[in-house]
């Protein structure tokens, strides 16, 4: 391990200019501007909202049908990919679970903001 030492106002500075950043990121992050498509929900969450079984979910992506990504051990679908499997009827659930899906999405991903306002 490399140690580097800095004076005390150089150091100030930087975590001035480090704040600075943060806040104008969480000022200008996206809000509920971007499409619904674009969105990502974790495989909890569309089991939970579209009333389907893990397993259904699993030979899914297994099988290939389903894109999805590995975030730290957990799978992510984006919402257009969801809307996919239902209009080829490869998922058995309704536009109504899928807006529950979608609307839960957007109410935790405010809540997230706000925190990160609040820090």
């Amino acid at each position: 391990m490399q140690v580097i030492t800095i004076e005390s106002e150089a150091y100030k500075d930087l975590v001035t200019k480090i704040n600075t950043i943060a806040k104008f990121v969480i000022e200008h992050q996206q809000d509920d501007n971007s499409s619904p498509d674009e969105m990502w929900v974790d495989s909890y969450d569309v089991c939970t909202f579209l009333k389907i079984s893990e397993r259904t979910l699993q030979r899914l992506r297994s099988n290939g049908i389903i894109s999805y990504s590995i975030i730290a051990g957990k799978s992510y679908y984006t919402i257009a990919e969801i809307k996919r499997m239902l209009n080829e009827r490869k998922i058995r659930s309704n536009e109504e679970n899928l807006n529950n899906l979608i609307n839960n999405n957007k109410y935790h991903a405010q809540q997230r903001r706000a925190l990160k306002k609040n820090k």
